[in-house]
């Protein structure tokens, strides 16, 4: 019997070595480390939230009964569609804040200059 909880998945070992090298640099992570990078940021909740309340329809469960019913493919392009979601905001996200940090590092830098 083969023991599969520790094996690649086939779609990582068909990739190039650099898919390869990035698995193992996710197996490798600290718990902590990916705790950290799997919580998710309020904002970011909110706007993944906003799009797919309006994918799906904006009746006030409250108010109204709804019942939504999907496939299996659909509900699982709406995952992926949240995750891919999820990523680009959190790169956006990541610009943002190196934006701030180059604008107050230049903003030190003019000071630190115009003082000498």
């Amino acid at each position: 019997m083969n023991n599969l909880s520790n094996r690649v998945p086939e779609s990582f070992g068909s990739e190039s070595e650099g898919g390869n090298q990035l698995w193992q640099y996710v197996q490798s992570l600290n718990p902590d480390t990916v705790a950290q990078l799997s919580k998710p940021d309020p904002q970011v909740v909110q706007v993944i939230e906003r799009n797919i309340v309006g994918m799906l329809g904006t009746l006030p469960s409250e108010h109204f009964d709804v019942d939504i019913t999907t496939s299996r493919e659909h509900l699982g392009r709406l995952l992926a569609s949240a995750m891919i979601n999820g990523y680009f905001l959190h790169n956006a996200q990541q610009r943002m804040a190196f934006e701030k940090s180059l604008q107050v590092a230049a903003a030190t830098n003019e000071s630190g200059a115009k003082e000498q």
